[in-house]
């Protein structure tokens, strides 16, 4: 079954919320073998929203929508998918006295444009709204299915469980899945993976791919299968596949955090680590600190290159050697087993990083803005560190 979500709300297109439900939606309905090929954002403007149904029903056989459920008159998400699918609007009493029924739980006075929300497409499958007032509905048609849910996360989440899901597998008869990994690598780049694992990106079950992110890129296997335990195995075969290419650089899977896998290598080696910092704000002593702040031995923080250049009585030394000096010092003066130096500067970042045998250094040139700098410099600087104690056999003393 091929599926479409479409999030209805000008809101949306504005920036002013961020859409959750659509990746909620998607995750959900992967978990029971459905496919989502489109996403697709509308504004509240019936015409619009008809015309993006008429086009969703070309192209999948289940559209999923959002919002636009609501009393006032921008709420026409019922008006579109009658629209769509060449029938009339039909008032429900039922829906009607439901609606009637949580105003009057709920304490609060009913208005007479709520009246509204009670008509949904003739012949369509009311959805009851037990956690809400906005009912919902199913409009089975030649061309397609539509499926309209609330636009409020809780709602959604709710029937999307206890509703759509059941209804969803019982249309699809013997149930399929499908299910997911994600490895999670350091010290490599997006198109350096590409070149390493290209041809299993090709495969189509399982599928491979890649997604990067500040810093970091994750390869996702994913498998459909008609039972756990074969996806598990097509999972299983693939993921030994892209370890045998690129397993030197897989850190963790799923939700693993990066700094949690240096903490780790760190409480291995019984070692400590020493970290400098100038212009980003503290963010790698965070990252630590969050996971756990015992393995620190000393921090040095720089508000900006002049302050650390300060401090090494050096004034004419460069970017790059100023890391690097920064980071031995750092690993001389402490009883730490390696140091991490990330110097951000308007010239770029270099990052160095030090054990008693081996230093590391990078040079970057990095255009973005200063929040996602932090995050991209420090989580190189924890790839530099997380390879080279997986590498090393530490000899802290």
């Amino acid at each position: 079954m091929n599926a479409e979500i479409v999030s209805i709300g000008t809101e949306l297109l504005l920036g002013e919320i961020v859409n959750t439900n659509e990746a909620h939606i998607a995750r959900t309905l992967r978990d029971i073998g459905v496919n989502i090929y489109f996403m697709t954002t509308v504004g509240d403007n019936q015409q619009r929203i008809t015309e993006v149904f008429q086009q969703s029903l070309q192209r999948s056989g289940l559209i999923i929508t959002t919002g636009g459920l609501g009393p006032t008159v921008d709420d026409v998400t019922r008006q579109a998918a009658a629209a769509a699918t060449n029938r009339p609007l039909v008032f429900q009493q039922q829906l009607y006295d439901q609606i009637a029924d949580r105003f009057a739980r709920f304490g609060s006075r009913m208005s007479e444009n709520n009246r509204q929300q009670a008509f949904i497409p003739e012949n369509a499958i009311p959805i009851e709204n037990p956690v809400g007032t906005a009912p919902c509905f199913i409009v089975e048609s030649e061309a397609g299915t539509i499926i309209s849910l609330p636009g409020v996360p809780r709602e959604m989440k709710f029937l999307l469980t206890q509703a759509v899901i059941p209804y969803l597998q019982e249309k699809m008869g013997a149930p399929q899945i499908i299910k997911a990994l994600v490895l999670r690598t350091a010290g490599i780049g997006e198109s350096h993976l590409d070149e390493h694992i290209a041809d299993l990106m090709t495969h189509a079950n399982p599928t491979v791919g890649l997604a990067a992110h500040t810093g970091q890129t994750d390869i996702r296997i994913t498998a459909r299968a008609d039972s756990q335990t074969e996806a598990d195995l097509m999972i299983s075969d693939m993921e030994n596949a892209v370890r045998q290419r690129v397993g030197s650089f897989i850190y963790g899977m799923d939700k693993d955090l990066l700094e949690a896998a240096v903490v780790a290598l760190l409480h291995k080696h019984a070692a400590k680590l020493a970290i400098s910092e100038t212009g980003t704000g503290g963010t790698l002593r965070q990252r630590i600190d969050a996971i756990d702040p015992s393995v620190l031995y000393t921090t040095h923080l720089y508000g900006d290159f002049t302050e650390l250049v300060t401090n090494l009585n050096q004034p004419d030394i460069s970017l790059e050697d100023a890391a690097q000096v920064e980071a031995r010092a750092l690993l001389a003066d402490s009883n730490a087993a390696i140091a991490i130096c990330i110097v951000t500067h308007t010239q770029g970042t270099t990052i160095a990083v030090t054990t008693p045998t081996d230093t590391r250094r990078r040079s970057y040139a990095y255009g973005g803005d200063e929040n996602q700098a932090s995050e991209w410099t420090t989580t190189w600087g924890l790839s530099m560190a997380w390879r080279l104690l997986r590498e090393q056999d530490i000899n802290h003393g």
